[in-house]
C-alpha cells in the first residue's frame, strides 16, 4: 500500500529537523572552536607583551651596564666620586704615583675652562698625595677634553670636573687617600680647588676635583672632610659670567652651558 501524503509529509518535516539540528551542532561547534582559537590568541598576545616587559625592565634597571645608585643628597650635597675605588691598604699602593712628585713643595699653573684660563696654586707641602696625584695626570694629558659634568647651585656651591666618563662615576684607574688638608670647620672659601670622593670613603679619591666659586660649608662625614687641593688665584669671576651664572638644565645638576677642560699645566 503507497505512503499516504500526510506520512511522507511527517519524514520530510523530521528530516528537515535534523538537517537543521546538524547544521546547529556544526555552527555550535564553530563557535567554540572559534572563541577557543580567540582565546589562545589573546593569551599568547598577553604573554608575549608580558615577556617584553620582564626584559625590559631586567635589561634597563637590573641588567648589564645599570650604574649604581648614587647617594641620596640632603639640601648641602656634598661633592662624589661614584666610581668603585681600587682596593689599596695606604695612599701609595697601586698604580699611585708617589708622595714625592709634588716635591713637598707649592706649585702654580693655568687650569683653562671653555678657553677661560683660571690661575691656580697646589699645596704640595699640605697634601703631597693629591697634588703629586694631579700633577702627574696632568702631565699625561690626562685632564684634555673632559668635561665638568656638575654644577651645584644650592646648599653649596662647586662645579665638579675631572671624570672621563663625564656622569661622576669615572676615575684615572686608581684610588688613593686618606683626606689630606681638610679644613677643621667644614667651611671652603670661594676659589678652593678640592678633590672628589665617595660619601663616607677616605681612600676613595681618584681624579674628580671641584672648584668651589662661593663660600660654601660642606659637613664631613665619617671619612672626614674633602682634601684641598690648592686654591683658584685669578679667573673666578671669568668662570662664572661665562659658566656658573647660566646655571643647570633639565633641572638636575649638569650646567646650562656645557664646559670642557681644555688644558692644564703646572710648574
Amino acid at each position: 500500500m503507497a505512503p499516504s501524503s500526510s506520512d511522507r509529509e511527517a519524514r520530510e518535516a523530521k528530516q528537515r529537523l535534523r538537517n537543521y539540528q546538524a547544521r546547529q551542532t556544526v555552527h555550535a561547534s564553530q563557535l567554540s572552536r572559534r572563541r577557543r582559537d580567540n582565546l589562545v590568541s589573546v593569551i599568547v598576545v598577553l604573554v608575549v607583551v608580558i615577556v617584553a616587559i620582564v626584559v625590559q625592565v631586567f635589561y634597563f634597571s637590573g641588567g648589564p651596564g645599570t650604574p649604581l645608585p648614587a647617594p641620596s643628597t640632603s639640601a648641602t650635597p656634598a661633592p662624589t666620586a661614584s666610581a668603585e675605588p681600587t682596593p689599596n691598604a695606604g695612599s701609595n699602593s697601586g698604580d699611585v704615583p708617589p708622595t714625592t712628585v709634588a716635591e713637598g713643595r707649592d706649585w702654580t699653573g693655568t687650569l683653562t675652562l671653555n678657553s677661560i684660563p683660571l690661575s691656580i696654586s697646589l699645596a704640595g707641602q699640605a697634601a703631597p698625595q693629591a697634588v703629586s696625584s694631579f700633577i702627574s695626570l696632568v702631565q699625561a694629558g690626562f685632564y684634555t677634553g673632559l668635561s665638568c659634568h656638575r654644577l651645584t647651585t644650592t646648599g653649596i656651591f662647586v662645579l665638579q670636573c675631572g671624570d672621563p666618563k663625564g656622569d661622576g662615576s669615572g676615575g684615572p684607574g686608581y684610588s688613593y687617600g686618606p683626606v689630606e688638608n681638610a679644613p677643621a670647620d667644614n667651611v671652603y672659601p670661594a676659589g678652593t680647588l678640592a678633590m672628589a670622593r665617595q660619601s663616607g670613603n677616605g681612600y676613595s679619591n681618584g681624579s674628580q676635583f671641584f672648584i668651589v666659586y662661593a663660600d660654601s660649608t660642606i659637613p664631613a662625614d665619617a671619612a672626614g672632610g674633602y682634601t684641598v687641593l690648592g686654591q683658584v688665584t685669578g679667573g673666578l669671576d671669568q668662570l662664572k659670567t661665562g659658566v656658573i651664572d647660566a646655571g643647570t638644565t633639565g633641572g638636575g645638576e649638569t650646567p646650562a652651558v656645557p664646559t670642557t677642560i681644555t688644558s692644564v699645566t703646572v710648574q
